[in-house]
């Protein structure tokens, strides 16, 4: 087998991304480069256009599950370098394309150092970026025969020293979901607006109550008004329609739940006081990352074995990730941060991109992680 450019491969994956459950050509990619590497078994289709790699050691064993992610954003790139992205208002502006080429590069590993026992699952997941695609993952019937005993995944982290990694046991990434509150009065004449019921007031105090919830709670959590609108612009109308959208976001999914309460309660009271209905959606559902103590000392412990850098981190990181899925049913298992630069872009910034220098070092702490769970196979070297 020739030898891999990964750094290339990253690239091509960058120039043509695909949003959340629209990922099958990305699929495709990933699936004709693992026929190079020898799986035991290949699964598609799971949960959309997830993906799953086995490679099955002689001796019996646990289950290891790998995680990276297929899905980009709706973002439209501002970078001009070669491979830029060539889908107009499509990117890989959080570095699944990196992750990818981490886990692809782990799978060449895995093809001549295969596992001595138990079995190693790569797995692809779509649609990390609405929060559909781990649970819808988990819950197809084809996972059932997959069910792991320890999960990890990695993100990149800009802010954090190139190539450190950061870890902690407990929650690791918050729980979040965005919630959509409709509110129904009636129009009327805006020179009678008495003839009607305008959700004004209560839009206001709702946008503002909201705001100042958290600090009502016992523990660490935010809620961010991300959007509000009030009626149509017609000025001869006063307006009988309102919406507001807001995150809610917590460190463990006991707080969110305390926060969905409470975040709903006080919509309804305030519809009630102005005499307006009240209607409440939710997208976007995040659970919180919950990393096992075990989980969390196996990372370390690759850590150590690569020389990789690293930082116990005393809280969990504000943003929200669906890999908790995974380890919810695994038990044992860690998220991990792989640090992409203190002078790197942000994620989800215009002009990010993912440093290909990471791709050995991500490669590296998994296959010790997996060989110190599995060990190898001496026979197939």
């Amino acid at each position: 087998m020739a030898e891999i450019c990964w750094t290339e491969f990253r690239h091509t994956l960058h120039q043509f991304p695909e949003l959340s459950n629209q990922e099958k050509e990305t699929a495709q990619r990933i699936v004709a480069q693992f026929e190079h590497f020898k799986p035991d078994q290949v699964l598609t289709g799971l949960g959309g256009s997830g993906l799953a790699f086995v490679y099955q050691g002689r001796q019996p064993g646990l289950t290891t599950l790998i995680r990276c992610e297929l899905d980009a954003l709706p973002i439209e790139e501002t970078n001009t370098f070669a491979h830029r992205s060539t889908h107009s208002g499509v990117s890989h502006q959080c570095g699944h394309d990196g992750h990818m080429a981490i886990v692809s590069a782990l799978g060449e590993q895995l093809s001549t150092r295969r596992p001595a026992r138990g079995r190693v699952i790569l797995a692809f997941q779509p649609a990390e970026e609405t929060g559909e695609g781990a649970i819808n993952m988990v819950n197809d019937p084809n996972f059932a025969s997959l069910m792991p005993d320890y999960a990890f995944a990695l993100h990149n982290y800009p802010g954090l020293a190139l190539g450190h990694v950061a870890v902690k046991a407990g929650p690791f990434n918050c729980a979040s979901r965005g919630m959509i509150i409709r509110l129904q009065g009636k129009t009327s004449h805006a020179a009678h607006p008495e003839n009607g019921v305008s959700p004004a007031m209560a839009m206001c105090e709702i946008v503002t109550k909201l705001t100042a919830l958290p600090q009502y709670l016992s523990e660490r959590c935010w809620v961010t008004v991300i959007h509000a609108k009030l009626g149509e612009v017609a000025f001869g109308t006063a307006p009988g329609e309102a919406v507001v959208m807001a995150t809610l976001r917590s460190e463990s999914n006991q707080t969110m739940q305390s926060l969905v309460e409470a975040a709903s309660k006080l919509a309804q009271t305030n519809a009630d006081k102005y005499g307006l209905g009240c209607q409440l959606e939710w997208q976007d559902v995040f659970q919180a990352s919950v990393n096992s103590q075990q989980g969390c000392e196996r990372v370390v412990q690759a850590c150590q074995e690569t020389g990789t850098p690293y930082t116990i981190l005393e809280k969990p990181m504000r943003w929200s990730e669906d890999f908790g899925q995974f380890t919810a049913v695994a038990k044992e298992g860690a998220m991990f941060v792989l640090g992409s630069g203190q002078q790197s872009p942000q994620l989800h910034n215009p002009d990010y991109d993912f440093p290909d220098v990471l791709t050995p070092v991500g490669r590296d702490i998994f296959a010790s992680i997996v060989a110190g769970l599995h060990g190898v196979d001496e026979t197939a070297l």
